[in-house]
């Protein structure tokens, strides 16, 4: 009987649009907040944090961290990108470099807080080792110019495993250590297993079940809007193939951000 086949595939569906009903039902005009406040609390006299989220290449923010972004946005908190390479690996680093702006305008992210490097040790590549020294050293230098308290970034994995993700995670670790902590406070987000990564707004439900612990160490982000991921990875347009469209479609990290803190 062909029909039992289609059940699954039914039943599929039905998860799929149920959970992207619950996504865009979120009450907050870009992303709901389902666990206790994050980055709520005041810091000295400012109501809003100052945070900068940590890249390795052009694309990461819109490809990984945009409920991350959104959510920050309708909080009123001042988001400021940090880009440790250009992403010059097949030779178009200057074009990805403006990518990366288009992409921040979209996300309403002004010119003037976005800075992309291009240090000579700091070159895109899954055979480079960046070094996690260096990488503490500029991200200081760049959050003291910034007055920054927050910073936000890959945890050790890195996401897809891109070995210049974990070296931007190591580096932000390093930078926590030789300052102490210190006034600086640190959240990475979190990798997710293959089915995880790839179920889209199914995940809801399982990034809620960390919420019921009641860790105040995980936060789980939800954007409203997953069109907007559409929007702004359509930016980078040398980016923009088939292969990265189906992924910013079947990807968790289009509709939610678990973060946890460093």
């Amino acid at each position: 009987m062909p029909w039992i086949w289609m059940l699954p595939a039914a039943g599929a569906v039905i998860l799929w649009a149920v959970s992207l009903g619950r996504v865009l039902c979120s009450s907050s005009p870009s992303c709901m907040l389902l666990s206790s406040p994050f980055l709520s609390s005041r810091r000295g006299d400012r109501m809003s944090r100052s945070v900068l989220l940590a890249l390795a290449h052009p694309d990461d923010e819109s490809m990984f961290f945009t409920p991350t972004i959104l959510f920050l946005k309708s909080k009123g908190h001042n988001i400021h990108i940090l880009c440790m390479s250009q992403g010059n690996a097949d030779g178009l680093g200057n074009i990805r470099k403006e990518e990366l702006y288009l992409a921040c305008a979209t996300l309403k992210i002004p010119a003037e807080h976005v800075e992309v490097l291009d240090h000579p040790e700091l070159q895109d590549g899954f055979h480079e080792k960046w070094n996690h020294g260096l990488l503490a050293e500029l991200t200081m230098a760049q959050a003291q110019l910034w007055d920054i308290d927050t910073i936000v970034t890959f945890d050790s994995h890195g996401i897809s495993g891109h070995p210049n993700h974990s070296d931007v995670h190591h580096g932000i670790c390093k930078l926590l250590h030789d300052n102490g902590q210190g006034y600086i406070e640190a959240w990475e987000l979190v990798s997710l297993n293959i089915f995880r990564k790839y179920s889209g707004p199914v995940d809801i439900w399982l990034s809620s079940s960390i919420l019921s612990s009641g860790s105040k160490q995980f936060h789980t982000l939800v954007n409203n809007s997953p069109s907007r991921s559409f929007e702004a990875m359509a930016a980078h347009k040398s980016q923009w193939v088939w292969f990265r469209r189906l992924f910013v479609l079947f990807s968790s990290y289009t509709y939610m951000n678990v973060l946890h803190k460093i």
